[in-house]
């Protein structure tokens, strides 16, 4: 999955003959998962059509302040729109329109919502040569770059003009390569393994039963995606769980019980830099496990339990450099309970859930959680998503692993 997924990209098109490119980019940006919005300059739909772009990007297509043919004129809000978008990309950017960029001249809706955003901003240079070689161009590009916008860079080719040489707008594909890899080297956790387990174990009693718990992996699943999302190599050890996951980042290891979960969790913890236990791991297991199916009988059922391995302690005995984290699920002496299970693991720290809580707990999409790390620092959260939630916990991770 491209770190683009999901993202809301605003695609602002200047009247540069390389404008019907951006048909072939909206279309890429949509196959990545990406939600796009396009803003044209008056002067492009010289080049290409609105009515191409918005049905490739599913969106309406804006040009100008309101539109004319609208019985309302409604407004288009340029602060809205700028507001709106998680990544904005001009292409083609124009040496016109760069050099209004960066003297701040507002004569347009696309150039009014470029000074209203606050995401990150890419811009594609498409011109002649000897216009992209003239020391206005040139400064242009310098004032742009100070403003923290990023350029990518044009190619040498064949241009409009017949001309050979550099001025030429990048491919759709090497812009959005571009994007990606330029979000990628600043994700905090690029580079970084990051070792999650998630959803219940099931300790069998004989072929058919087993002993299990409530726990459906939504929390660790969340906690997966944001962790990838953030540039970090995920091993996912789940244990039965119907949610699904589906990111480059993130490599699924399915287990079935304790044994095999404590197994899986070992084999990785040596090669990781975090490591975020969530599941819900049962804490017994038959002492006995019966090879055919046990009749039903008129008698009472007595099955001897023992404790299973317990998978966070045996980490917390051997870690060295890993930030280690546990959750625990409580229903009385919530604080108390958790911070003696932060000491007694070892853990740098411990995501507490309460049962007393509504909406919290297993089986729901919502969580409520206080982080308490290893100097007993707490962090209450409200109730949330448990997306937001998982985000949540990346980023208080991720400050106290740069403290």
């Amino acid at each position: 999955m491209s770190v683009l997924s999901g993202k809301k990209i605003l695609l602002g098109v200047t009247a540069g003959i390389a404008a019907y490119k951006t048909a072939s980019l909206v279309r890429l940006f949509i196959k990545l998962d990406a939600e796009v919005k396009v803003v044209m300059t008056p002067a492009s739909k010289d080049f290409i059509t609105p009515l191409t772009l918005s049905t490739l990007s599913k969106n309406p297509v804006h040009s100008t302040f309101y539109d004319k043919e609208e019985e309302n004129e409604m407004w288009n809000n340029h602060v809205d729109l700028g507001l709106w978008a998680d990544y904005m990309l001009i292409a083609p950017a124009t040496a016109n329109t760069m050099s209004k960029m960066a003297n701040g001249t507002c004569d347009n809706l696309l150039l009014a919502t470029y000074l209203s955003s606050k995401c990150p901003v890419y811009f594609a240079p498409a011109m002649d040569l000897d216009m992209y070689i003239h020391p206005s161009t040139k400064e242009s590009l310098e004032k742009l770059h100070s403003f923290g916008n990023t350029i990518i860079p044009a190619t040498s080719g064949e241009l409009a003009s017949g001309l050979v040489g550099e001025g030429r707008m990048a491919e759709p594909q090497d812009i959005v390569s571009f994007i990606e890899n330029d979000i990628l080297s600043k994700l905090p956790l690029k580079g970084k393994k990051v070792l999650i387990t998630a959803g219940p174990t099931y300790e069998a009693i004989d072929p058919v039963r087993f002993i299990g718990n409530h726990s459906s992996g939504k929390m660790g699943f969340a906690i997966a995606k944001a962790a990838a999302n953030l540039g970090a190599q995920v091993y996912l050890i789940s244990g039965p769980s119907n949610q699904q996951i589906n990111h480059s980042f993130v490599q699924r290891i399915n287990v079935i019980s304790a044994e095999e979960m404590y197994n899986a969790a070992h084999t990785y913890f040596n090669s990781v830099d975090i490591a975020i236990l969530s599941a819900a791991v049962a804490d017994y297991k038959p002492k006995n496990v019966v090879h055919q199916k046990i009749k039903k009988t008129d008698a009472a059922l007595q099955i001897e339990l023992t404790p299973t391995k317990d998978i966070l302690a045996s980490l917390g005995e051997i870690k060295k450099n890993q930030f280690l984290v546990g959750f625990a699920l409580e229903t009385n002496n919530e604080l108390e309970n958790a911070k003696n299970k932060l000491k007694r693991k070892n853990l740098d720290a411990i995501v507490l859930n309460s049962l007393q809580d509504k909406g919290a707990g297993f089986a729901t999409d919502t969580n409520k959680i206080t982080i308490i790390d290893k100097n007993l620092n707490e962090t209450e959260f409200e109730l949330k998503s448990k997306v937001a939630v998982a985000k949540d916990i990346m980023r208080e991770i991720v400050e106290r692993m740069n403290k």
